[in-house]
């Protein structure tokens, strides 16, 4: 395979007029001119690209995009050009800054029974959307499931993420983690906090395997890293990927406290502290007391039924039955009430941030 070269080939009326722009203004190299009386074929090089320009070639000129980590010390600063050949030129940032979209608040059920379509995904796992608006872009929150266990096509990859949250609701899944030392499995109840850019990759899975993730924002940018063999050969449990931490939260481990809703309690996985707030998980399921009607102030407020079932009533909208499956948004300053809980109800909620004020009305 060294021995193999790939060449993207471009049209050109006249050769001579290409060669200065594209070694002058876009720093490439010639390697290749020919014939020599009369030239019309030029082959270039540079950027990770191999140009074979070609006077009347019938192919049309096409774009060529060029990522920098400096784009104003590129090509004197223009981000937009013409070749002379008639190829678009658009200079980009290499690592553009992570754009979290400002949430666009609704009230959201999206129930099991609705029957949503499963979508094949990447590595050919298969995709549930809970939150359909994405909220404008500033989230996504998905049921995932391998139904045929064993290994997983995976590779080495990472995510320009925000935030990222695997939680696991069946069966079992083995990842290994940058800095984290050899496989590690969740199973039910068990979850995983992806830190932006940690490199990871999916081994195996049980049958129906299934997973809730969640994402900030909605639509980011999966990467594969070609270089990186895991496990890597160091242990990093406290090391830090843009201010978080990575947290394996398992289940059997947990401790349940009274809920921030009176009538129900929690167990919390630790990834508010280890997110330095960013985001917050707890596992909720019936406790003492009565539900009463509530408002908050998070920015994001998702939850996903796990098990049994709970009335959820908004101020101005019909109840809504919740069972295992389902899965519902409440914007902030909303007035709801979780009723009628089942004595094996369990349900998911995450929160952006982890540490918000919630406003109780009196029974």
């Amino acid at each position: 395979m060294s021995d193999t070269i790939a060449e993207m080939r471009l049209p050109t009326q006249e050769l001579r007029d290409d060669i200065p722009f594209y070694t002058g203004v876009l720093g490439m190299r010639l390697d290749m001119i020919y014939p020599a009386d009369d030239p019309r074929i030029g082959v270039f090089s540079g950027h990770g690209l191999r140009l074979r320009i070609e006077k009347g070639a019938e192919e049309p000129p096409g774009t060529l995009r060029i990522l920098t980590d400096d784009p104003d010390a590129f090509a004197n600063g223009e981000r937009r050009l013409t070749a002379p050949n008639g190829t678009r030129i658009e200079i980009e940032e290499r690592n553009p800054p992570l754009v979290l979209p400002a949430t666009q608040h609704s009230f959201v059920v999206r129930r099991l029974a609705d029957q949503a379509p499963w979508i094949v995904g990447r590595a050919g796992m298969q995709y549930r959307d809970l939150v359909p608006d994405r909220l404008g872009g500033s989230m996504i929150a998905s049921h995932i499931r391998i139904p045929d266990g064993g290994p997983v096509p995976d590779m080495v990859h990472f995510h320009r993420v925000g935030f990222q949250l695997i939680f696991c609701i069946h069966g079992w899944v083995d990842v290994l983690y940058e800095d984290q030392g050899g496989l590690l499995r969740i199973e039910a109840g068990d979850c995983f906090i992806q830190p932006p850019e940690i490199r990871h990759r999916v081994m195996e899975a049980s049958d129906d395997l299934q997973v809730i993730e969640i994402g900030v924002p909605a639509e980011h940018v999966t990467e594969i890293d070609h270089d990186m063999t895991l496990p890597t050969p160091q242990l990093r449990p406290e090391r830090l990927w843009q201010g978080q931490r990575f947290v394996h939260n398992l289940a059997a481990d947990a401790t349940w406290q009274p809920f921030r809703l009176p009538g129900y309690q929690a167990r919390d996985t630790t990834i508010a502290d280890s997110t330095g707030n960013v985001a917050g998980v707890q596992v909720v399921r019936r406790g003492v007391g009565t539900p009463v009607w509530s408002r908050h102030d998070a920015d994001i407020l998702f939850a996903f039924v796990m098990a049994g079932h709970v009335t959820l009533e908004g101020e101005g909208r019909d109840a809504f039955a919740l069972q295992s499956g389902d899965a519902y948004v409440v914007p902030p300053g909303m007035r709801t009430r979780l009723s009628a809980p089942s004595e094996d109800l369990e349900f998911l909620e995450v929160t952006l941030p982890g540490v918000f004020n919630t406003e109780l009305e009196p029974e």
